[in-house]
């Protein structure tokens, strides 16, 4: 058992020494920090919680997929359970936040992703429709991971918030002792994927524990910066050289017209 509160088998700790440097940039990003000292502007967290109402969406349905795909009747019924946690637990939190902050299911559902919420989604769903099964867990591993580690990490550099810390309830929900059982149901089964796969898919499957942990890096970023989609009338243009017929067809792919 590690000083997570979880064991860690060896595959997953391949996945994490690969990822090391990015792992570690989440804890140290000023949203974070700043949602730690209870500072953290209430608009960014606004920002934050309704594009991570519509992401655990994305997550609920590659567990799904993931279950389809297991042979193992229990490694099923675990997938579609961890499927309707994020859905249903992490929902109520959600809903708490809302009532707070002046939004509902309606504005959840009218919601326009960013490009880091977009590029994380697809990654994760793609990669659980298209990726061999150590491949398709590993990507989904790191959301839950670093958030238990971050909750708990926080926990103990601060101690339990107080009741008039704003963002108590999300604090407390991520260092809940119980996400360790989660933790190590889950972590076993990226082991045992990894232990039924040749080499090839392995290393596929770091790659994509690597892209997943930095999308939650950009998930970060993405509510710090309140991110949007770029206009055509923001990027740069092409030179005088290029036609004005390409310049056209950029501007069409943009608005999502381009036949």
């Amino acid at each position: 058992m590690s000083q997570r509160g979880f064991a860690v088998p060896p595959f997953a700790h391949e996945c994490l020494d690969g990822a090391a440097a990015a792992w570690g940039a989440s804890f140290d990003h000023p949203f974070v920090q700043q949602l730690a000292a209870g500072t953290l502007p209430s608009e960014l967290f606004r920002f934050y919680q309704m594009q991570d109402a519509r992401y655990l969406e994305a997550f609920a349905d590659a567990a799904a997929i993931i279950a389809t795909r297991s042979p193992d009747p229990i490694d099923k019924l675990w997938f579609i359970d961890a499927a309707r946690m994020a859905l249903v637990v992490e929902g109520d939190l959600h809903a708490g936040y809302g009532e707070k902050l002046g939004y509902g299911p309606d504005d959840i559902r009218n919601l326009e992703l960013t490009p880091n919420n977009r590029g994380y989604q697809d990654h994760m769903v793609s990669t659980a429709l298209r990726g061999t099964l150590v491949e398709a867990i590993a990507a989904l591993t790191p959301c839950p991971w670093l958030y238990v580690e971050l909750g708990q990490r926080l926990q103990k550099e601060h101690g339990t918030p107080p009741e008039s810390h704003p963002y108590a309830a999300w604090l407390e929900t991520y260092a809940d002792p119980g996400f360790n059982d989660y933790m190590n149901e889950l972590l076993s089964r990226l082991q045992r994927a990894a232990d039924a796969a040749d080499d090839a898919a392995r290393e596929r499957a770091k790659t994509a524990f690597m892209a997943s942990v930095r999308y939650e890096w950009m998930f970060w970023q993405q509510a710090w910066e309140r991110q949007s989609w770029p206009t055509p009338s923001a990027l740069p243009r092409p030179d005088a050289s290029n036609s004005s017929e390409s310049n056209g067809q950029v501007d069409r792919v943009l608005a999502g017209t381009i036949d």
